[in-house]
Formats: structure tokens, C-alpha cells, sequence
């Protein structure tokens, strides 16, 4: 009898506990829930704003997430000052063909695409240069410039996207078993910070810039330091193009670029890439997803 009390006494006990882990468990997927549906009435307040501030057709859903399309760098500022003003979190994902913002992580973010930031706005060939939005489809940029005998190298790549997309996740060609990256021809740029600021950092005169070009940081930055509205690519004339003929398109690797940013990694550019993002983006609009 004693011990089949013993016994009694134990599943007792078990039973109280399970009870009790079942409460904590039920008690935290409430918490979940209410802060889940707290952000989702706080982002439906945040979307009623921006109907009152832009145009209606500026917000969509793709994919179920809000997302926001600027069709010029004042209106992408005003979003981010309201954003750092009532706290929203943004996510920067060009055409959305590398970082498309699916699933739960995205759901209280406000996405923004450039597909409507896509303008020719300068050819200049006597300073061997182009000036295009950041929506503006990396693979037209040739076929603008053959007419004039000029070319991008980078452009013949089977990249399908944005040219603030090829800029931001650092499109790299291969040449020789040496690389040749889209940065070395990105030379301006129209930038939104994630506090709100334009800036036009970077020049097209030849060797206008002694030290580290700031420009140059929002080369692979995967739209973690702003948003690039527009930039400025140095071209070449297209007798130089039997040089590039071979040259292969690196893959993309988001992976490797946010590892660069874990809190755990002791590598000196890792903490140098935080510090930077820290710099630009100290409340964190755009954040690390």
C-alpha cells in the first residue's frame, strides 16, 4: 500500500506539474498573441498615417506585407522621419529578387520598394557617365548606351534586378581568378539615411577624393544604412567590351553579410560593420532581419 501511495503521490505530483507547465505555456502564447496583435493594430495605426501623407498609390500589399513605393527621395524622407517618429520598423527590398520580406519576421514591418524610382535621369559621355534610379533595371543600362558606343560591364550580367539592388548585396564579377566589383563603378549617389536625411555622397570628376569615399560604404549593405534613391555609375567605352567578355557573376551571399554583423563575431571588420551600422541607424529603423 505504501508504495502505491508513493506511487499515487507521484503521478500527483506529475499531473500538477504538467498542469502547471501547460499554464506557463498557455500563458506565454497569450503574451505572444496580445503583443502579436499590440504591433498589428500599431501598424494599421501607422498605415492610416501614411494615407494621410502620400498618395493613396503609394502603399500596396505584396504578399500580405504593408509595402511603400517613394517615387522620389523627399517622399522616401518623409517616410523615414515618421517612421524614427512613431517607431515603426522599415525593410528595404529593391524588387524584392534577394531580401522579399515573407513570413512572420515581416509582418509589423513596413517594406519599401524602388520599382517606381526607375528614371534615366543622365547619360553624360564626354565624363563617362550615367545617373539612374535605383528601381532602374541593371540590364537596360546597355541597351541605353549602345547607341553611343558606351557600356557598363556589369550590365551583360544575368542579374534580374534593380541597380540599387546590384549596389546593395555588392554584385561582383569574376575576371581571371580576380574580382571586379560593381562598387569600383559606383561613384554617386542620392541617398535616404534611416533618419531621414538626403545626402549625395561620392563625385564623377576623376580622382576627386582623397581617402576612403564614403559613397563606397553603401556598397554591400543589403539597404540596412538607407536607401539608395539614385546613383551614378562610371561607364566605359564599348571597344573595351572583348575585356569583359569572359568575366562571370559572382553569387550572391546575404548569409555571409549578416554573420559579418552577429553580436558573437570578434572579426575586426564584423565590429567595424556594427559600428558603422550603429552610426547611421542608432534607433534601429531598419532592422537586422
Amino acid at each position: 500500500m505504501g508504495a502505491l501511495s508513493w506511487s499515487n503521490n507521484v503521478g500527483a505530483i506529475q499531473s500538477q506539474e504538467d498542469s502547471l507547465s501547460g499554464a506557463a505555456a498557455s500563458f506565454i502564447d497569450t503574451v505572444l498573441n496580445e503583443l502579436f496583435f499590440w504591433n498589428m493594430s500599431d501598424l494599421k495605426s501607422f498605415e492610416s498615417i501614411l494615407k494621410v501623407e502620400f498618395p493613396e498609390d503609394r502603399l500596396t500589399y505584396q504578399k500580405c506585407i504593408l509595402t511603400f513605393h517613394p517615387q522620389s527621395a523627399d517622399e522616401a524622407a518623409r517616410l523615414f522621419k515618421l517612421a524614427n517618429r512613431h517607431g515603426q520598423k522599415l525593410y528595404i527590398t529593391g524588387f524584392g529578387n534577394h531580401i522579399d520580406p515573407i513570413g512572420q519576421p515581416f509582418v509589423n514591418l513596413v517594406s519599401i520598394r524602388t520599382d517606381r524610382l526607375n528614371t534615366m535621369f543622365e547619360i553624360a559621355p564626354e565624363d563617362f557617365y550615367v545617373t539612374v534610379g535605383s528601381g532602374y533595371p541593371l540590364r537596360e543600362i546597355n541597351r541605353q548606351l549602345e547607341e553611343i558606343q558606351l557600356m557598363l560591364p556589369h550590365s551583360d550580367f544575368p542579374y534580374v534586378g534593380s541597380v540599387g539592388g546590384a549596389i546593395a548585396t555588392g554584385l561582383t564579377g569574376e575576371l581571371s581568378g580576380r574580382e571586379i566589383p560593381l562598387k569600383k563603378y559606383f561613384v554617386k549617389a542620392q541617398i535616404v539615411t534611416p533618419q531621414g536625411d538626403i545626402i549625395t555622397p561620392g563625385s564623377v570628376c576623376f580622382k576627386s577624393v582623397s581617402g576612403y569615399d564614403l559613397v563606397k560604404i553603401f556598397c554591400r549593405s543589403w539597404g540596412l544604412l538607407g536607401l539608395i534613391v539614385s546613383a551614378t555609375l562610371r561607364v566605359v567605352p564599348a571597344s573595351a567590351a572583348s575585356e569583359f567578355a569572359a568575366m562571370k557573376m559572382r553569387a550572391v551571399d546575404r548569409k555571409r553579410f549578416l554573420a559579418g554583423l552577429s553580436e558573437t563575431s570578434t572579426d575586426a571588420d564584423a565590429i567595424y560593420s556594427r559600428k558603422i551600422k550603429l552610426k547611421f541607424d542608432p534607433r534601429s529603423v531598419l532592422p537586422v532581419v
